[in-house]
């Protein structure tokens, strides 16, 4: 079954490719035709999408962990979103025997605005190196 799928998956993907090999052009041609054709009107369209993405939380990291001894699977985890000044959010669950709590603290900087726990530490760590 699944063969047959893939199968078919393929050979739609082929007539796709095909029909726009026929027509000649891109799909997506109204969007090309909206953009500005000189070099300055093309620097300002970089710039305003520049401006747009600094508040963009792109700078994500998650953390996963065992937080009591008698777990096992690492099912507690801390996930930082952050924006390039380095704020946004932590959001933890811990994962016990028989409940799951979670938290949600808010950083500033890079630094967290409450005490961040080892593990929230970390995944604020990893999301600032992986700014690009």
């Amino acid at each position: 079954m699944a063969v047959a799928l893939s199968i078919l998956a393929l050979l739609l993907a082929a007539a796709a490719l095909a029909a726009a090999l026929r027509n000649g052009r891109p799909a997506a041609a109204g969007a090309v035709e909206d953009l500005p054709a000189d070099a300055a009107g093309l620097r300002r369209e970089v710039a305003a999408l520049r401006a747009e993405a600094v508040g963009a939380l792109r700078h994500l990291a998650v953390v996963r962990y065992d937080a009591f001894d008698e777990m096992g699977g690492r099912l507690s985890w801390s996930l930082a979103l952050l924006d390039d000044a380095g704020d946004g959010v932590v959001l933890t669950s811990i994962r016990g025997r028989n409940e799951a709590r979670t938290y949600a603290k808010s950083v500033a900087g890079w630094s967290g605005e409450q005490e961040l726990s080892p593990e929230e530490g970390e995944a604020v760590a990893h999301a600032r190196l992986a700014r690009s």
